[in-house]
This record gives structure tokens, sequence and C-alpha cells, in this order.
């Protein structure tokens, strides 16, 4: 019976501590707080993303998200358009600094370089062997500090990026 009892302990402290686990997946869509969704425009295609209260991402077409044991995502699987993809995450000091993407045989690998307030300044991309740098700019903010508004400039096009970010009371 005491043997019995302690395997019980064991498995409820287990079960406890997973239930503590608090995942940084708003830290990899670059917010913070307590985010309910993000929707974001990119040239006219619209993505929104959801959040649960612990901070998991559950996104449509995302799935198999594996994570460390701080809850950092280290991969996931993605579908796209039809097609199937693997995303890989490098994080570093609290931000996800690289994000690679495996598609068809190919990788594109996104980075991130960050000014002193913690915001992209350029994102750098290897797109088949092609690099690329994105310099951010003329960023927005709402009220609780995240950016909702923000500018590219990518081959002499510049682009808009606006989202909407809902919180969680």
């Amino acid at each position: 019976m005491k043997k019995l009892t302690m395997i019980i302990a064991a498995l409820t402290m287990t079960v406890a501590m997973q239930a503590q686990t608090v995942f940084h997946d708003v830290e990899a869509n670059q917010a913070k707080g307590a985010v309910k969704s993000i929707s974001t425009s990119v040239m006219g295609m619209p993505r929104t993303t959801n959040f649960t209260q612990d901070g998991k991402m559950q996104q449509e077409g995302l799935t198999d998200a594996k994570y460390d044991e701080n809850g950092y995502i280290q991969t996931a699987s993605m579908s796209v358009q039809g097609q199937s993809a693997t995303v890989k995450f490098t994080w570093e000091n609290g931000k996800m600094v690289k994000q690679t993407v495996n598609a068809m045989g190919q990788d594109i690998a996104t980075a991130f370089v960050f000014d002193e307030n913690g915001l992209v300044k350029t994102v750098k991309m290897n797109m088949m062997g092609q690099d690329v740098e994105i310099p951010v700019t003329d960023y927005k903010f709402d009220d609780k500090g995240n950016w909702t508004s923000r500018k590219m400039s990518m081959m002499g096009q510049e682009m808009e990026e606006t989202r909407t970010i809902t919180y969680y009371e």
C-alpha cells in the first residue's frame, strides 16, 4: 500500500509539474504578455495564430510541435498550400534568433537581428543559396508594448506588415 501511495504521489507531482509549464510561443511571434491571438497581414495574406493561456501556439496547419523542458518550441510540422514542411527553431537568451523551414528538400533559413530594445532590425534569409537582408523599420505599438505595424524593404519593394493582437483579461 505504501508503494502504491508513493507511485500515485510521484504521478501527481509529474502531472502538476506539466500543468505548470509555460510555453514561449508568444515570444516566438515577437510579442509579450497574455496574448490570446495575433492576426497578421503581409502583402494581403492574412494569418491568425491563437494562444492558450499558458502561451502555447495553435495555428491552422501547424502540428507535431516539440518543446524543450523550458517550454521553448524546437520543431514543428507545417502544411502550407498542401505542401508539408518541417520547421526548426533556434533560441538564444529567450529570443528566437533563427527559423529554418525544410520544404520539398530545400532549406529556407531566416535569422533575426535585434536592436538594443529587442526589436527585429534586420531579417536575414537564405533561399536556395541566395542571401537576402531585409531591414525592418517604422514600428508602431499597442498600449501593451507589442508592435502592430512595421515596414520592411525587400529587393526595392517596401511592404507593411500589420497585426491585431487580442489579450486575455
